[in-house]
């Protein structure tokens, strides 16, 4: 039985004492905050949002493994970004479903924006997943008009009151959704003076009612690139009036250390190693499949790594043995011109036994779809020995030579037809 009280976040005695670290394999976000700027690779930032690496499940399960033995006292598994949890949901549960096979004492914690976390509700308590916090910051339709640039909903993009109304909608919905499930519910909500301010004590008033557990009202911090740069971060006298009127409905948190996507270790006392490993981690290459266990390149010639894939007209496939790698053979590509089914194609008629491809560019869909069908798409130039390395020997991709093509039908030898 696990002991839910050793929740960090959740309970205040247990943050000198227990850790919890985030897994940043959640990229992408599905609304703009007007306070919001998530920038990659800042080791002097702490708050949300903020990543030094993103990681795969494979690479974050890994990674989990390694960090255990040095936070014996690791008891929360959480994420929170560095986007939303569900708009990256196959890489948030897959991340999930690994490390809870592993690992099923841990307590496990998902933050989001809640837009699109209702069709999964019933799949994270199945993973066990007890504890989740939902960003709301007001009730207003007008005020969240003010804080969010826009929301992005079943490929949609609304503004203005119409997302706000949408966003709240979906809120409100998880929240009773989440209880029902016997959840712990946290609410966060990020204090913008001016903005919201005055719409907290409403909102504490209705998340009481609906049986969320604590509200975690977290001061706005001026971010430099954001709509909101030039407004003031609420005072000291402000934030403890604010959690004055809460505590009346609600249990306020009070030690709060604005967590980054990647944050290991006590609140407020991250583990400084654990950025350095998880950018060992993240050049990784796991194969998880042990039917895929080849490799094919995209190469003129047969030595080095030169050919976007939408030029390939073949691939060269290579496989691991006792004396070295083995070229096998060389498999033809379906013509261009036939959009996503071509893409498809490769990942399961022409792949079918390779774990990764090795390419010198590559546009966004086809990689998708190639990895969302177990294969792993590296873009690198130089040797293929050294790809190789990469895949088989868990060799870091940063000793790599960087792909000259920065995207598909950029600095690229053909038109970018052969991605359509």
């Amino acid at each position: 039985m696990k002991d839910l009280s050793l929740h960090p976040c959740f309970n205040e005695g247990a943050k000198h004492t227990q850790a919890r670290v985030h897994l940043p394999v959640a990229p992408k976000c599905n609304i703009q905050c007007n306070y919001c700027n998530r920038l990659y690779d800042c080791c002097n930032e702490s708050r949300p949002g903020v990543t030094s690496s993103v990681l795969s499940p494979a690479q974050a399960a890994l990674y989990t493994n390694a960090l255990m033995e040095k936070l014996p006292n690791l008891s929360v598994i959480g994420i929170a970004g560095p986007g939303d949890p569900f708009a990256n949901p196959d890489e948030t549960l897959g991340t999930i479903e690994l490390i809870e096979k592993e690992h099923p004492e841990m307590i496990y914690c998902l933050s989001s924006n809640g837009l699109d976390l209702a069709p999964h509700i019933d799949r994270i308590a199945e993973l066990n997943v007890s504890h989740v916090t939902i960003t709301i910051n007001s009730l207003n339709v007008e005020t969240l008009a003010q804080i969010y640039s826009w929301v992005r909903y079943n490929k949609k993009v609304y503004r203005g009151l119409e997302g706000a109304k949408l966003l709240l909608e979906k809120q409100l919905y998880c929240v009773e959704k989440l209880k029902e499930k016997g959840m712990m519910v946290k609410i966060n909500t990020v204090i913008i003076p001016g903005v919201n301010d005055q719409d907290i004590e409403e909102l504490a008033k209705k998340m009481a009612e609906m049986g969320a557990d604590t509200m975690n009202c977290i001061p706005m911090y001026p971010t430099a690139n954001t709509a909101f740069e030039e407004l003031e971060e609420p005072s000291k006298e402000m934030m403890k009036e604010i959690k004055a009127k809460i505590s009346k409905y609600i249990k306020p948190m009070g030690h709060c250390a604005r967590c980054r996507a990647d944050a290991a270790g006590l609140l407020g006392k991250d583990l400084t190693e654990a950025m350095d490993m998880i950018k060992q981690f993240s050049a990784l290459v796991v194969n998880q499949n042990e039917e895929r266990k080849n490799v094919a390149v995209a190469t003129h010639e047969g030595l080095l790594v030169n050919l976007h894939l939408g030029e390939a007209k073949h691939l060269h496939i290579f496989e691991q043995t006792k004396n070295g790698y083995k070229f096998i053979e060389k498999r033809a590509t379906p013509p261009q011109g036939s959009g996503d089914e071509r893409w498809t194609k490769i990942a399961n008629d022409v792949l079918y036994d390779c774990q990764a491809v090795l390419v010198a560019g590559v546009g966004e869909r086809p990689s998708t779809i190639l990895q969302n069908n177990g294969v792993r798409v590296i873009q690198m130039s130089g040797l293929i020995d050294s790809g190789l390395d990469a895949v088989y020997l868990n060799k870091p991709l940063k000793t790599l030579c960087k792909s000259d093509f920065a995207k598909c039908g950029e600095s690229c030898r053909g038109n970018s037809m052969g991605c359509g």
